[in-house]
Parts: structure tokens; C-alpha cells; sequence
């Protein structure tokens, strides 16, 4: 049972004195018409209440909830950055669910997934909402097993390296470390963490359901790089489609990507699944096209080496295994496996010179050639 407090039903009385601004919100409307206070919802329908009553009426059990509710979107949450109440809204399925059924779902809590992030809203006392933050993989550990925080600004620290140590230059990639948990924040703090762990997916998420979302395709990315990086222009559209198979896909990047090669040629690569949108391309990828972009100039050749079937499946394993991020699962024991670092040394062995051409095959017909 909601209890209100005192602040909650003077704003409440304050606001139905108005006879010209009824308050509707939420399946609530309440106000004053000359003849008396009234108040609706969709359990209760008072008219002509005097003062009292509709004092006495806030503290309906049926009543109470949307009081609360209306307070706590309009009072606390208020209009303090539109992104902000869209996603806290969202967090709650406050479009989906009226204020009973809500409330009644709160109480235990209601979970969201945002990337690797797990999000848990509850009810707290009078009708304010706490927020849970933790990563998905340890939605069955228990919140003493892990490190707690508080302050937003510590997930600059959870953000900063993966689980192997290594600085993560694309925040959105799927890499965050998990161990870590914020038991109880506020409905700000919970905006700021999340954004700062995944920066500008809210706004952008935001923007494009409301259909305001500016696409920039690549091709008008590429015209204004300059500097070192005004060759990614000459980057084909098949091989923007390559780069953005290779790195927009689900396993690289959780954001999912809406540009194409320019508003009207469309790249056949899978723009991914993730719940928030990515409007143009990122500055990672446009350093990595600046490689691409060199090495897509060099004309194809052929070359002769001699394999056996089992040599080129293997070859083909081991690209197959770099390009998934496999390597590390693969152990010493199993040589069944193409990229197994034993079978890999052997070929080395068996295929490659001194000089690390494979099959003894030069990469290039002389020095001069070679640069």
C-alpha cells in the first residue's frame, strides 16, 4: 500500500485548486469545476468533493498509487532532459502498462537489458523508484559477491579495460567487464551511469523513436575527413560493406548501425540487433578504413603453393578462428582444430622459409618491387 507524504498531498491540493488546469496524467484527472473538487481514475470516479474529502480521498488505496506516480514523473522527474524521462519511462513500460498493473510489477521489480547491462527498477517508498545496475552475465551472482559503487562517475573506471586487461576504445563494443554492481540509484544517477558507460545511446535511442534521428552515411563522412585521412574517400562501396561486416556486426559492435555507403546505395552487410541506433560511422572505423583504403589500391595476383587438402582447410580454420576472436579458446591439446597453435607451428614448419614465405614464394618478384 502506497502511503503519500505530506509534501506529495500538498502539491496534490495545490493543484486541484485550479478550476481552468485540471491535471491529467496517467489515467489520472483531478481537479476543481466551481461545484467541487473531482477525481478520476480508472478504478474511481468522486465529483463534488469539498476540501476534506478530496484530502481524505488521496489516501484511497486505489487512489493513492496514481498520486504518487503523477508526483514522481511530474514533481521529481519532471521535464529535466526529455531523453532522460523517455528512457526512465521506458525502463517501467509506462506506455504499456497502466499504473496498477505497474506498480504491481514494480514492487518486485522490472528488469531491462541495455547492451551488457541489466537494469532493475523497484519501488520505494512513496511511490519513488530505485534502480539496479549490474552486467547481464551476473544476474544469478549474488550482490555480496560483487564490488559495489555508488557515484556515476566510478563507471569511467568499469569502462576503461576489458576482462583481459586491455583499453577499450570503442565503449559500445561487447567487452565490458562484469563483477561490479550499483545496488540503489536515483533516477538521474541511473541516466548518468548508463551514460557514461555507453555514451550518447540514450539520446540517440531517444531520437530516433521520435523519428528525429540524423543519419550521416558514410560517404559524407569520408568528404570531410582531412588530413591523413582524406584517402577513405577513395574506399570502394564494396569494400565500405566488407569494413562494415567486419566491424558493425553483433560481436564487435552492440549499437546498430543505420548508415549505409550514402542515402541511396544501401550496404548488403547485417546492420546488427542492438536496442540503440548508431547514426553515423564511428572515429575507430574511419582510422581502420584509412588501411583498408591503402591496401584496397594493390592490384590482385596470383601465387602457386603447393597444400594439401587438410593445409588449406586449415589456413581457412585459422582465419575463420582471428576473425571470431576464437584463438584463446582453443587449447594446446586440441590439435584437431585448424588455428591449434601445435598444427600451426607445424605448418610454419613444413610450409614457410626462412624468410617467412609460405610454400618459399616471395610476396613480391624482387626488391625493387617490394619498396
Amino acid at each position: 500500500m502506497i502511503e503519500l507524504t505530506d509534501e506529495q498531498r500538498r502539491l496534490a491540493r495545490t493543484a486541484a485548486q485550479s478550476e481552468s488546469n485540471p491535471v491529467e496524467f496517467d489515467g489520472l484527472s483531478f481537479g476543481n469545476n466551481g461545484d467541487g473538487y473531482w477525481i478520476e481514475t480508472a478504478k474511481r470516479s468522486l465529483r463534488g468533493l469539498s476540501a476534506s474529502a478530496f484530502d481524505s480521498t488521496l489516501s484511497d488505496e486505489q487512489i493513492a498509487p496514481y498520486i504518487s506516480n503523477w508526483h514522481f514523473w511530474e514533481h521529481m522527474v519532471a521535464h529535466d532532459g526529455r531523453h532522460r524521462r523517455a528512457f526512465l519511462r521506458f525502463l517501467e513500460s509506462a506506455a504499456q502498462m497502466d499504473v496498477h498493473n505497474r506498480y504491481a510489477a514494480l514492487e518486485s521489480g522490472m528488469q531491462t537489458t541495455w547492451g551488457e547491462l541489466s537494469i532493475t527498477v523497484t519501488l520505494a517508498s512513496h511511490g519513488v523508484r530505485e534502480y539496479q545496475l549490474h552486467h547481464e552475465r551476473d544476474a544469478e551472482t549474488s550482490a555480496s559477491e560483487l564490488e559495489t559503487y555508488e557515484d556515476p562517475f566510478d563507471a569511467r573506471e568499469i569502462a576503461r579495460f576489458d576482462g583481459e586487461g586491455r583499453y577499450r576504445p570503442l565503449q559500445t563494443a561487447p567487452s565490458l567487464i562484469d563483477g561490479w554492481i550499483y545496488p540503489a540509484l536515483t533516477q538521474r544517477e541511473v541516466f548518468e551511469t548508463v551514460d557514461i558507460l555507453y555514451p550518447a545511446t540514450i539520446p540517440n535511442w531517444n531520437l530516433e523513436r521520435t523519428g528525429e534521428l540524423d543519419i550521416t552515411h558514410w560517404h559524407e563522412t569520408a568528404q570531410r575527413q582531412t588530413g591523413i585521412y582524406d584517402v577513405v574517400e577513395e574506399l570502394s562501396a564494396d569494400a565500405v560493406g566488407w569494413m562494415a561486416a567486419s566491424c558493425c556486426a553483433d560481436s564487435e559492435c552492440l549499437k546498430r548501425r543505420e548508415w549505409e555507403y550514402d542515402e541511396n546505395t544501401t550496404l548488403e552487410a547485417d546492420g546488427g540487433s542492438g536496442v540503440f541506433p548508431c547514426r553515423e560511422p564511428c572515429s575507430l572505423v574511419v582510422a581502420a578504413s584509412r588501411q583498408w583504403t591503402q591496401l584496397e589500391k594493390q592490384e590482385p595476383r596470383s601465387y602457386t603453393f603447393e597444400l594439401t587438402p587438410a593445409e588449406k582447410e586449415q589456413i581457412e580454420d585459422m582465419i575463420e578462428s582471428v576473425a571470431e576472436g576464437n584463438i584463446a579458446e582453443i587449447r594446446e591439446a586440441d590439435v584437431s582444430e585448424g588455428a591449434n597453435r601445435y598444427r600451426t607451428r607445424f605448418l610454419r614448419e613444413k610450409r614457410m622459409d626462412e624468410d617467412g614465405n609460405l610454400s618459399g614464394t616471395p610476396t613480391y618478384s624482387s626488391e625493387k618491387e617490394d619498396g
